[in-house]
């Protein structure tokens, strides 16, 4: 049978891990052949392929990106778009359609779906937001990364009496922020799914100086909102957006920064971590999950389970609807928020839902 596989939307730690599992059992055990579309979706509007040989894999397994590279392409947006990704299906003989992607990539997956393409997707996101997953790879390795830079923004932290606001990923969900400012120990945590008043988060530092703690970290995704404000947009035109309609974020820790020495008179600086977490090699746990999804995207196209995507449940690799796993997207549980909270002083401040 002859596959294509294809990365689309942001680049993780543990896609080449995928597409080396796909390749290595696709052809050791069903003698398959695979063709990979080059830039997500764009590779397959403009027929832009590669063969997937296992030479081609080899040695991928530790480099981070994509092989295949990747883009926030939309077909839908294109005139024809979705007839034009059938057309060149057909013409490269594609048998079955592997989709290696997030919500947004695998929302057009649904999309050719119900026009009669065979395809299988496999969660991707480093936000672990995907509805149907317990975890995506490259969320441990952006957790990892994040984490070692609140592990060091402590020591100057604390050696200059400043406050340092740490920006990490997370358009519409906080699990990375709230891992990583557990695991690093940071004094406030800002997410998405809970909005914190600055005022508060001000008299909590305050509370703090007044305990002789003349430092705090702060780490908060960039898709926080603070109330009273919208999201921070980045880019001069303020309203930039891609093909699937999201609004580039980026600023907020800044923002953060100037209103907080503002209302406390402490030094405060902001540091972004950006694409970093997205960079370099996946850590052991990522390529795990990564091969175990590439072994169980293959079997399903074997098994004729076109239309859904491999996810992690407890520790069992299974399947779910496309349609499903976009339908929704995965927050922050309230217990896991309560666990952050309640490693804050919060003394004086109003009451904790439960």
């Amino acid at each position: 049978m002859k596959i294509g596989i294809l990365t689309g939307g942001g680049d993780c730690p543990g896609l080449n891990a995928v597409i080396r599992a796909i390749v290595r059992k696709g052809t050791f055990h069903y003698n398959d052949e695979f063709l990979g579309f080059m830039e997500g979706w764009r590779g397959v509007l403009e027929n832009m392929t590669c063969p997937l040989t296992l030479e081609a894999v080899k040695g991928i397994l530790p480099r981070g990106g994509t092989i295949l590279r990747t883009s926030r392409t939309n077909p839908a947006k294109a005139e024809r778009g979705l007839e034009r990704c059938i057309e060149n299906f057909k013409k490269n003989g594609i048998a079955a359609l592997i989709v290696i992607g997030g919500d947004d990539t695998q929302s057009v997956s649904q999309k050719l779906f119900e026009r009669g393409v065979k395809l299988v997707g496999v969660p991707k996101t480093i936000d672990n937001d995907l509805s149907g997953t317990d975890f995506c790879f490259g969320f441990d390795t952006a957790v990892t990364i994040a984490t070692e830079a609140i592990d060091r923004v402590h020591t100057t932290a604390e050696a200059h009496n400043r406050v340092i606001v740490v920006e990490v990923m997370g358009r519409d969900s906080g699990w990375i922020a709230t891992y990583s400012g557990v695991a690093g120990g940071a004094d406030v945590i800002l997410i998405p799914e809970r909005p914190i008043n600055v005022d508060e988060i001000a008299e909590m530092l305050k509370r703090r100086h007044d305990r002789g703690r003349f430092f705090s970290v702060i780490v908060v995704a960039e898709g926080a909102k603070v109330t009273g404000d919208a999201q921070a947009i980045a880019g001069s035109d303020g309203a930039k957006t891609d093909e699937f309609g999201h609004v580039r974020l980026g600023g907020i820790g800044n923002i953060l920064a100037k209103e907080i020495e503002h209302r406390t008179g402490f030094e405060t600086r902001a540091v972004v971590l950006g694409h970093i977490q997205r960079g370099g090699s996946p850590t052991a746990f990522d390529r795990m999950l990564a091969t175990r999804y590439g072994v169980g995207a293959i079997d399903l196209v074997h098994q004729g389970e076109f239309g859904n995507m491999v996810v992690l449940r407890g520790n069992h690799i299974q399947s779910i609807p496309i349609v499903e796993a976009i339908a929704t997207t995965s927050h922050v549980s309230p217990e896991l928020i309560n666990v952050a909270l309640s490693l804050q002083d919060r003394r004086g401040s109003r009451k904790v839902p439960g």
